[in-house]
């Protein structure tokens, strides 16, 4: 009997990857975003259904982060950020908090050891926020973990933690201000452009954001990314828990923003043929 399981397990896993495989193939057929975002989003609700310790469901938060980034970066798609840590987390009890240090130090360790998916795939680690709130060892291994990952162009990690939208464009602006001071420019040069050439995101060099995923059901931004989402990112809200949130759930996404590029391609086609 359980040697029957076992095979059949085995069998199931088998047909499960090479169909996974199989619907890549497809979708890499149509155009791909750049870059994409995930608001990661019902590990502790998930772990209270599971009845497991909430920080166990911050590990299993995780490795759906490991899975889903080997899967966008098989769809070559080059850039991915992930909202890790948010800067009002550090109001949450400070076993959770000091739980999820201790997570952040140790895969970050694990995601840059030699031969791991950062290094198979040449992804650049980028580490955005006030990363001077983290404790001491944890801005360690995040110095650590970019140096390690600094020649690799062809992909990029957005990791954000502490971070904050409304953080990130106020020193923007911040940035932007001091550098047309100390140019002895008139301030009424600064430019939308100006700022946005001062976000976290473009100092690391990633792309536009056409994607933003939110799980759990929540329909809202929570402080994240809201300038980059300001035009045409197209923004997904999914029911399930983030440890839940896979290849059924991300293929339909993909498949949406085939449709809006090529809706739009025609339109584009159709006004062209008019002139």
């Amino acid at each position: 009997m359980f040697p029957l399981f076992s095979f059949l397990l085995w069998l199931f896993a088998l047909l499960k990857s090479r169909t996974e495989r199989i619907a890549l193939n497809i979708l890499s057929a149509g155009p791909i975003p750049r870059h994409v975002a995930f608001i990661m989003d019902g590990n502790r609700r998930y772990a209270r259904g599971k009845h497991i310790e909430v920080a166990n469901g911050h590990v299993d938060g995780f490795q759906t982060l490991r899975r889903l980034l080997e899967v966008c970066l098989n769809l070559n798609i080059k850039c991915v950020s992930v909202y890790a840590f948010a800067i009002e987390n550090f109001k949450r009890p400070p076993e959770e908090v000091d739980a999820l240090m201790k997570l952040a130090r140790d895969k970050l360790h694990e995601l840059c050891e030699k031969g791991n998916l950062l290094d198979e795939y040449g992804v650049r680690l980028c580490v955005l926020g006030r990363t001077s709130m983290l404790p001491v060892d944890v801005q360690e291994a995040v110095q650590k973990a970019e140096n390690m990952t600094r020649h690799n162009d062809r992909a990029i990690l957005n990791l954000c933690m502490p971070y904050a939208s409304r953080d990130e464009i106020a020193t923007a602006v911040q940035r932007t201000v001091d550098k047309t001071l100390s140019d002895d420019s008139d301030i009424s040069a600064i430019t939308e452009a100006s700022i946005d050439a001062n976000l976290m995101t473009t100092l690391s060099g990633s792309p536009p954001l056409d994607i933003l995923v939110r799980t759990s059901g929540v329909r809202r931004l929570s402080d994240y990314m809201l300038w980059q989402c300001a035009e045409d990112t197209q923004i997904q809200f999914v029911p399930c828990y983030w440890p839940d949130f896979g290849m059924r759930e991300f293929i339909p996404i993909i498949l949406a923003y085939q449709r809006k590029f090529w809706a739009r391609r025609a339109a584009k086609d159709l006004i062209d043929k008019k002139k």
